[in-house]
């Protein structure tokens, strides 16, 4: 049985952090994708709808 694949963030814009909490948010709250754009805004982190 082989180990679980890691996910590569290779590439990506921002940290592993930020990507990992705002599918967190989506999902666990079943926010809308403006919705979580507007949570990472207000500490200064400028995500669009779009890269969500």
């Amino acid at each position: 049985m082989q180990p679980p694949s890691r996910i590569s963030y290779k590439r990506h814009r921002f940290p592993p952090e930020i990507i990992a909490h705002a599918v967190w948010l989506y999902v666990r709250f079943n926010l809308t994708l403006r919705e979580v754009e507007e949570m990472p805004l207000e500490r200064g982190v400028d995500v669009s709808n779009e890269t969500i």
